[in-house]
C-alpha cells in the first residue's frame, strides 16, 4: 500500500529520512480494526520521529502520521484517538506508563490504511469534512486538555497563548474565543498576528511584548524562548500549562518569582477517549471548523514537512487520499 513513513533515524537532517513510497498491507490482530484513510494532519511529533525521538531504532522504518480520520470498512466515518493503551489499563489514557502513541510502537496514518484498536476511532461528527475531523486527535485534543481540563479557566477571564500559528495555538484560540475567555495572542509575524484575530483573539502581542495587564493563565507550547515572558506575564496564583516546548525545554525555572506570586506549572499530554468524544461533540454543538494553513495530497507529503520544520504554518497541514 502507499505509504510516507521514515526509514531511519536521522538527528541532524530528519527530512533525509522521509520516504514516500510503498509498504506492507498491514494485518488485523483480534479486537483491532482497519481504517481507510482519507485525510490525517502533521504534527512536531512526525519531526520528533524522523530525528528518532520517542522511537527505539529498531521501530524502524515507521509510517508516520499519529492522527486521521477515515472510514471502517463497513462504511462507518471515523476519528482517530492517537493513545495506544495497555489493555489491562484502567484510568485516564495520558497516564498510562505502557501508553505509546501512533508512530512510536504502531505504523501512523500517512498510508492507504491502519490498524488501530477498537476503542481507538470514534464517530466523525457529520458537521466536520475528513479534512477537519483529522485534525482533532492529537492538535485540538491537546488544546481541549490544556484549557478545559487543566488550566481551570472560568468564561470571562483572560488567556495568553504564546505562539499565533501553530496547530495547538490556532485550535487554543479558537476553543477559548467560543467558551467565552478573553484571548490574548502572541505571533512573530504581523501575518501570523492577523490569522489569529480572523480566528477570534482579542489582541496580539509581538513575542515578549508588555502586556496592558497581567493573565490567569498561559498557554504554552513553545517553551524556552517564550517562558520568560509566560511567567511575567501571570497575575499572583496564575497558571502556565505547558504542552510543549519547540524552541528548547531547558529555560530558566525563575523559582523565586513562582514561589513568591504562587504561581502554577502543569504540565498536559495529548488527552483521553473520553475528552476527544467531549471534544467532538462541542465543536459540533458550537459549530467550530478548525482552521486548515493547508491541505496537500499524500503524494506531496515532502513539502509539507519542510513548512513545518522551517516554521511556515498558518493552521494544521493535513494530507489526503
Amino acid at each position: 500500500m502507499f505509504a510516507v513513513y521514515a526509514k531511519e533515524p536521522n538527528a541532524d537532517d530528519p527530512l533525509a529520512s522521509l520516504v514516500v513510497g510503498e509498504r506492507e498491507d498491514p494485518d488485523v490482530p483480534e479486537g483491532w480494526v482497519r481504517v481507510s484513510v482519507r485525510a490525517a494532519s502533521l504534527n512536531m511529533h512526525d519531526i520528533w520521529t524522523l530525528r528518532g525521538v520517542g522511537i527505539k531504532p529498531d521501530q524502524f522504518p515507521m509510517i508516520l502520521g499519529c492522527d486521521g480520520a477515515g472510514v471502517l470498512d463497513d462504511g462507518t466515518e471515523v476519528v482517530l484517538h492517537s493513545v495506544v493503551n495497555d489493555p489491562a489499563w484502567h484510568g485516564d489514557d495520558t497516564l498510562d506508563p505502557k501508553r505509546t502513541l501512533l508512530t512510536e510502537k504502531y505504523q501512523g496514518t500517512f498510508a492507504d490504511s491502519v490498524v488501530v484498536p477498537a476503542r481507538n476511532v470514534l464517530p466523525k461528527p457529520a458537521g466536520l469534512s475528513f479534512t477537519e475531523a483529522a485534525t482533532m486527535g492529537t492538535a485540538w485534543l491537546t488544546a481541549y486538555r490544556m484549557l478545559f481540563v487543566k488550566s481551570g479557566l472560568r468564561p470571562g477571564q483572560t488567556m495568553l497563548v504564546q505562539g499565533a500559528s501553530g496547530g495547538v495555538a490556532t485550535a487554543l484560540v479558537q476553543l477559548g474565543h467560543a467558551a467565552g475567555m478573553r484571548v490574548w495572542v502572541t505571533g512573530r509575524s504581523e501575518e501570523k498576528r492577523a490569522l489569529a484575530e480572523q480566528l477570534g483573539a482579542h489582541a496580539t502581542f509581538e513575542p515578549g511584548a508588555r502586556l496592558p495587564e497581567r493573565v490567569d493563565a498561559v498557554f504554552e507550547t513553545v517553551g524556552k524562548a517564550t517562558w520568560a515572558h509566560s511567567l511575567k506575564s501571570l497575575k499572583p496564583g496564575g497558571i502556565v500549562v505547558v504542552s510543549g516546548s519547540t524552541s528548547g525545554g531547558d529555560p530558566s525555572a525563575d523559582l523565586q518569582r513562582v514561589f513568591f506570586l504562587q504561581l502554577r506549572v502543569v504540565g498536559s499530554t495529548m488527552g483521553s477517549r473520553d475528552e476527544l468524544a467531549d471534544l467532538l461533540s462541542y465543536v459540533e454543538l458550537a459549530g467550530i471548523r478548525p482552521r486548515i494553513g493547508a491541505e496537500l495530497p499524500m503524494t506531496e507529503a515532502a513539502s509539507g514537512f519542510a513548512d513545518m520544520l522551517e516554521g511556515r504554518t498558518a493552521g494544521k497541514i493535513v494530507f489526503t487520499r
